[in-house]
């Protein structure tokens, strides 16, 4: 089997492509001919090290797969032979990555594609797209009618989260580069505003009259005093980048507000709370709510080339999309 791997943690000039011994199914596992997959800033943070996770070596660098069930262990029901299916947690505490020929996929992390959607479509945006769903919902508690800003509205996460926030009847605010704006608002944001402008804390207390509900970080800014201010009363801000940040913490307005800030990565998310992620994602796919701005097709041979892009910043908002 043709994969691309790395004998030990490092740069992603150590990604090696060539072959390694076909993987077999447990019990209650699955085994998939991946037809595509792609590559995720996570997946370079696990590959450098910057992400510790157990890793088996040689390890199969990926996460996300689309791809042909061929066969599935004796405890396994409900995939059969050919069903094309979708995984977005491979690469992760112990599970062997995607980036091959073949993949082994735990069936309670395995879900059907919906019938009509391409698998370059889906494999780009499965990722950011139960990012955002677990982020808003099962972090973020966002409700009906409440309002929702998205710093970052323009990027794979900032656009599946307005896509998510405004298919949920929320009233969604964005901020995005000037380029951006039409593609948040084709989305469904009531109003976006221009992160660069000198008061955009203002813009956003205006456009927000009754305070914010949930406001979501995809930059890594996390500038919290000045965003602290502008929330309403037991508002929410999920923090989902900027690892290296050391914001100020206004305790006060916290804590007499009843406001709080949330932590999250999908890494630590559980099989039932990726499962019900996967179940909105799949909705969204279906519907053709869910793309990719733009896809970089490359082979598997190209695993190294493609993390090297997305360290880079070459990428912009476009996915790659690799097929073995």
């Amino acid at each position: 089997m043709r994969a691309a791997y790395i004998e030990r943690p490092g740069p992603a000039a150590d990604i090696r492509y060539g072959e390694l011994p076909a993987p077999r199914p447990g019990p209650t596992d699955v085994l998939v001919d991946v037809v595509a997959t792609t590559v995720n800033h996570v997946d370079t943070f696990v590959r450098s090290g910057a992400f510790p996770t157990p890793l088996p070596l040689p390890f199969v660098v990926g996460r996300d797969l689309v791809g042909r069930v061929a066969e599935a262990g004796p405890g396994v029901t409900g995939f059969g032979v050919g069903d094309l299916v979708w995984c977005n947690s491979l690469g992760h505490d112990g599970r062997q990555g995607s980036a091959a020929e073949q993949a082994v996929v735990p069936a309670d992390r395995l879900y059907r594609l919906p019938a009509g959607v391409e698998p370059a479509t889906a494999v780009a945006v499965v990722h950011p797209a139960a990012t955002a769903c677990l982020g808003l919902f099962t972090h973020g508690r966002l409700r009906m009618g409440e309002t929702v800003v998205v710093a970052g509205g323009g990027g794979n996460v900032g656009a599946a989260l307005v896509a998510f926030a405004a298919a949920a009847g929320a009233r969604v605010v964005a901020t995005a580069s000037t380029a951006d704006a039409e593609f948040c608002r084709t989305l469904g944001a009531a109003e976006v505003l221009d992160y660069r402008h000198p008061d955009l804390i203002g813009q956003l207390r205006t456009a927000c009259p009754d305070g914010v509900d949930v406001y979501l970080d995809t930059a890594g800014r996390n500038e919290l005093e000045p965003v602290v201010d502008l929330l309403a009363l037991r508002g929410r801000i999920v923090l989902l980048a900027g690892a290296h940040t050391r914001p100020v913490l206004p305790v006060g307005p916290l804590y007499t507000s009843d406001r709080s800030i949330i932590g999250f990565v999908i890494s630590h998310a559980t099989t039932s709370e990726l499962a019900e992620a996967a179940s909105m994602v799949n909705h969204l796919l279906a519907a053709g709510r869910l793309a990719p701005r733009g896809i970089v097709a490359l082979p598997l041979s190209a695993v190294a080339e493609a993390h090297r892009m997305i360290e880079k910043g070459e990428l912009r908002g476009r996915r790659a999309v690799i097929t073995p």
